[in-house]
């Protein structure tokens, strides 16, 4: 994700971008990787959409060692046309939309230490590249962040960037997707992490609700604990096929003005496939 209020360091190029530095990583850094890849992808299939499993597979994820981005751009252009690069840290709106809209997913190139298996509050190479740049090798979903890069370019100029966040947030970063007659994980905060993976299917306490355009937007969520809820979209082409047929101009607008919705509401026109008990934010 991208932030506003950003220095640039002096060692990163002006689009931000840095050396990844692979043949400085530890043989403990390389170690934390492997860790935590071997703990997920034993988790993860049967609740992982399809699409994720196969992408592992296509990038070769599961060579031991952080990846070479080098390497796994190469294979990434060869299926979608996408390549990733290293960059410092959380990067300015306008660096991060002009990155996807060009077909460049930024990961930071550094790792959490072994003590932060669990939770790191800012993304490090596992979360993205583990977590974003499997789907990255399916070309609608490709389809799609690449449209949301251009979006954000568009919102940007329209003030409505928050609105468009939450659109990221619900479906890049913690969306689930119906898969026959259950649901799968998709979101990278979620296949990232061990603790999520478990939560957002298996908890009595969140919401699971049907992915509505105007919804998401309208809806606060969590960035310091398990998301209240969940929204599911039918398929990767539904969602890209909303994304590139809406005309946002007019849903900005019309949304200018109208409240949010707090992360744990369920509204009356809802799609629920769980209503949730909220049990885990009463207890914190």
């Amino acid at each position: 994700m991208a932030d506003t209020a950003l220095i640039r360091p002096e060692e990163a190029a002006e689009d931000w971008t840095i050396p990844q530095g692979w043949n400085a990583y530890t043989a403990e850094e390389h170690a934390t990787w492997d860790t935590l890849f071997a703990r997920q992808i034993a988790m993860l299939p049967g609740r992982v959409t399809p699409e994720f499993m196969a992408g592992i597979d296509v990038l070769r994820l599961s060579k031991p060692g952080i990846p070479d981005f080098e390497e796994l751009s190469e294979r990434l252009m060869k299926a979608t046309g996408w390549q990733v690069v290293a960059v410092p840290g959380l990067v300015p709106d306008d660096v991060f939309f002009d990155h996807l809209a060009n077909r460049r997913f930024v990961s930071g190139n550094f790792i959490r230490r072994p003590d932060q298996l669990d939770y790191l509050q800012e993304p490090d190479v596992f979360h993205d590249v583990f977590g974003h740049v499997p789907l990255l090798a399916n070309p609608v979903f490709a389809d799609y962040m690449q449209a949301y890069g251009r979006g954000g370019q568009r919102a940007a100029a329209m003030g409505a960037i928050q609105r468009l966040s939450r659109l990221y947030w619900y479906t890049v970063e913690f969306g689930l997707v119906r898969s026959g007659e259950g649901l799968a994980l998709y979101g990278a905060g979620i296949v990232s992490s061990r603790s999520e993976s478990l939560f957002a299917l298996d908890d009595a306490s969140p919401n699971r609700i049907g992915f509505d355009l105007n919804r998401v937007m309208r809806t606060r969520y969590r960035i310091d604990d398990f998301q209240q809820t969940y929204f599911v979209i039918d398929s990767f082409e539904d969602l890209l096929d909303q994304t590139l047929n809406t005309d946002f101009a007019p849903l900005y607008a019309a949304l200018d003005g109208q409240p949010d919705h707090d992360p744990a509401t369920v509204l009356p026109d809802d799609r629920v496939f769980s209503r949730g008990t909220q049990s885990h934010v009463a207890a914190r």
